[in-house]
């Protein structure tokens, strides 16, 4: 699967528009881990904890995207937008969506292309 924030996949053309994808992930914020990154906000710096939260919300909204473009008969998802908002009583919960255009592309008479599922890039 080719993933591009894109409308098109360089030196590819895109044969079928299959249809637009979603992931969507909601995830709480326990009582221990918002007590800690409060105390990260008073001292300043970065939240580790949130920006793991935020990984995790995003990782699993891109994989349910994945899925869908899969199921569909996709080998790349085009226009791929990414939102996040708080939602609940005092903001205890992350929303992650994401969304894309599904397409097959033409076959370039190349390599292969990068397969597999979404993962976050090591680092």
């Amino acid at each position: 699967m080719i993933y591009a924030t894109t409308g098109t996949i360089q030196g590819r053309e895109v044969e079928a528009y299959l249809g637009i994808v979603f992931g969507d992930a909601v995830l709480g914020v326990n009582l221990v881990k918002d007590f800690f990154a409060s105390l990260r906000d008073v001292v300043g710096g970065r939240s580790a904890t949130y920006e793991r939260e935020l990984g995790t919300a995003r990782d699993s909204a891109l994989a349910a995207l994945t899925e869908q473009a899969q199921a569909l008969g996709a080998d790349a998802v085009i226009g791929i937008d990414i939102d996040y908002e708080v939602l609940g009583s005092n903001n205890g919960m992350l929303m992650v969506c994401a969304s894309g255009t599904a397409v097959r592309l033409r076959d370039a008479g190349g390599g292969p292309d990068a397969a597999g599922s979404w993962s976050r890039p090591p680092g």
